[in-house]
């Protein structure tokens, strides 16, 4: 037991010098690094340029941990694009094979029923250069006007279906009223049911079907081309699909992508001429003498 009180003896006071030992030095270096001079601002730089290299090794861990997450998470970000990749590669061979199956069998279709292609349907490729679709006017300005030869009426394409039609022409520009615009009307045909219709637009993108010739003939779905009736367009021009609206009226999904126009197709479609007499057309019956009818007569009446 005395033994032990002497150790209890000789621990106190050791403690207590070791405590006010660290409440010196921390409230020195507490000083130190608050004194505002050139000398102490020296001692301080180089304190740190001793100091804080040291460290490294400290932080080499902590860093190496970093770059190992980091890089993992880049191998999934590319492992996750690798297999998107190849799944967008194997549907563009299934597209490109498709494509190629459709290219032989419309080959041999025209070269069996002998197709002879309209030479004068030919096109020319302007760029949206604005869109100034409003609530009251849908229409586009392309890039191309009268010095490319382009001509009030002709039709313009996508790519895929029709969107409307020249409306304006200035020497290097040229406006395109689309479907949707309210002053838009076109004939078109229904198929396969073969009906009538006027396609009129309303500021959205589903215009309506009006003038129906049977309504009940036509179903949603039904594919709706141009007729080509009144030479505002040529014939076959795809258009898109009957839909049911919301108002339980016939519109049209086109088949135009709206919300991407960047290049418009401008078809050179040439007016065809009007017939005004038959000509050689049809065979005219032969005007015959009064004399030759009453002998035809005499000798039809003998028999």
């Amino acid at each position: 037991m005395a033994r032990d009180n002497k150790n209890e003896d000789f621990i106190g006071p050791i403690r207590r010098l070791l405590v006010a030992l660290f409440v010196l030095l921390f409230l020195a270096v507490f000083v130190v690094w608050r004194i505002d001079s050139p000398r102490v601002e020296r001692f301080r730089a180089a304190v740190i340029d001793e100091v804080v290299p040291s460290f490294d090794w400290a932080m080499a861990p902590v860093t190496g941990m970093i770059t190992l997450v980091s890089d993992f998470q880049s191998y999934q970000q590319l492992a996750e694009q690798n297999d998107n990749l190849r799944r967008e590669l194997q549907q563009m061979k299934a597209w490109k094979e498709a494509a190629l199956q459709l290219e032989q069998e419309n080959a041999r279709l025209l070269d069996l029923n002998k197709v002879r292609l309209d030479p004068q349907l030919t096109y020319i490729t302007g760029v949206v250069v604005t869109d100034s679709g409003s609530p009251f006017r849908q229409s586009v300005l392309l890039n191309v006007g009268a010095r490319d030869g382009i001509i009030d009426g002709w039709p313009t394409m996508d790519g895929i279906g029709l969107v409307g039609r020249i409306s304006g022409v200035s020497d290097d520009t040229s406006r395109v009223i689309l479907l949707t615009d309210t002053s838009s009307r076109i004939p078109v045909t229904i198929q396969p049911s073969g009906q009538k219709a006027i396609l009129g637009g309303d500021n959205t993108l589903n215009p309506p079907l009006e003038f129906i010739e049977d309504p009940g003939l036509v179903r949603p779905g039904d594919r709706v081309v141009s007729s080509g009736d009144g030479g505002v367009f040529p014939s076959d021009l795809m258009i898109g699909r009957v839909a049911l609206g919301t108002d339980r009226r016939l519109r049209v999904r086109l088949a135009a992508d709206y919300g991407r126009l960047e290049f418009l197709r401008v078809l050179r479609a040439q007016p065809h001429d009007a017939i005004e007499d038959p000509g050689g057309l049809l065979a005219t019956d032969p005007v015959l003498p009064p004399e030759e009818t009453a002998a035809s007569d005499v000798s039809g009446a003998d028999g």
